[in-house]
C-alpha cells in the first residue's frame, strides 16, 4: 500500500459480446501472458457450453455464480501482545468481487483432465446452484469469521 497517494481505480471497458463490465474483469483474470483473445475464446465457449447444458441465459448463470461466490467478510491476522488473532473484517465490494472471480477461475483450473472452457462452464454452473469449490471456499471463510467473532474489537 502506497504512502504517497490513493491508487487510481481504472475504468474497464465492457466486453464486446455481452457489454458487461463484470465479464470483462473476469476475462482479464482468465487471461495469461497477455493473451486476451484466447481468454475471450475460453470464456465465450464456456458460455456456449452453459447455454447447451442448462438451457439458461449464460450471463444470468455467470452473474448468479459470481453473487453466490462473493464473500462479505474475511479474516485478517492481527498481532496483539505476542499473540496473533484472526480478526474478522467486512470487505469492500471491489475486493469481494475480486476474490469471487479469483476463486471461480482457480476452481476451474483445478479441474484436471478437461479443457479450461469445460471446467469453467462446470464451475460457473455449480456456483450458480450454490455448489462448487468457489462457494465452498466462501462458506469456509464465513465460518472462520463467525468462529473468531470474539476478536472483532481488535479491528483496525
Amino acid at each position: 500500500m502506497s504512502r504517497r497517494r490513493r491508487a487510481v481505480v481504472r475504468v474497464i471497458p465492457p466486453d464486446p459480446l455481452y457489454n458487461n463490465v463484470e465479464l470483462a474483469k473476469f476475462i482479464n483474470n482468465v487471461m495469461q501472458r497477455g493473451k486476451k483473445t484466447t481468454a475471450q475464446r475460453i470464456c465465450y465457449s464456456a458460455f456456449e457450453i452453459i447455454k447447451e447444458q442448462s438451457n439458461r441465459e449464460p450471463l444470468e448463470v455467470f452473474q448468479l455464480a459470481l453473487k453466490n461466490a462473493t464473500p462479505m467478510v474475511e479474516v485478517k491476522p492481527k498481532r496483539v501482545g505476542g499473540a496473533t488473532y484472526q480478526v474478522p473484517t467486512e470487505l469492500r465490494p471491489i475486493r469481494s468481487e475480486a476474490l469471487a472471480i479469483r476463486w471461480l477461475i482457480r476452481g476451474a483450473r483445478g479441474r484436471k483432465g478437461m479443457p479450461m472452457r469445460r471446467g469453467l462452464a462446470q464451475e460457473l454452473m455449480e456456483a450458480s446452484r450454490g455448489e462448487g469449490t468457489a462457494v465452498r471456499r466462501k462458506e469456509e471463510l464465513h465460518r472462520m469469521a463467525e468462529a473468531n467473532r470474539a476478536f472483532v474489537h481488535y479491528r483496525r
